[in-house]
């Protein structure tokens, strides 16, 4: 038996929850969706903020959750906090 293909949408992250999880509102649709971060995102500590553009993977048979598989980077919307107006690291000398 075959792997079931996921589904992937792209969103707003609208509200940051503890455990790793974010409530994402998929572009085109009203609904917001509730989200994990992947293993690979988890692993290498990338850090996602409210108004970061992500890509999301839904699997068919739960429409209402899924995993944080990628974040733009520079991508936020005009007029919201987000990856455009986080400053940059720069170590001491």
């Amino acid at each position: 038996m075959a792997k079931e293909e996921a589904i992937e949408f792209d969103g707003v992250v609208e509200e940051i929850l503890p455990g790793g999880q974010f409530r994402v509102r998929l572009e085109g649709a009203d609904s917001s969706i509730l989200v994990y971060t992947a293993g690979k995102m988890r692993k290498n500590r990338i850090r996602t903020a409210v108004g970061d553009r992500v890509t999301v993977e839904m699997t068919p048979y739960d429409l209402t959750r899924g995993r944080l598989i990628f974040r733009h980077r520079g991508d936020a919307p005009p007029g919201q906090p987000g990856a455009a107006g986080r400053r940059q690291y720069r170590p001491r000398r």
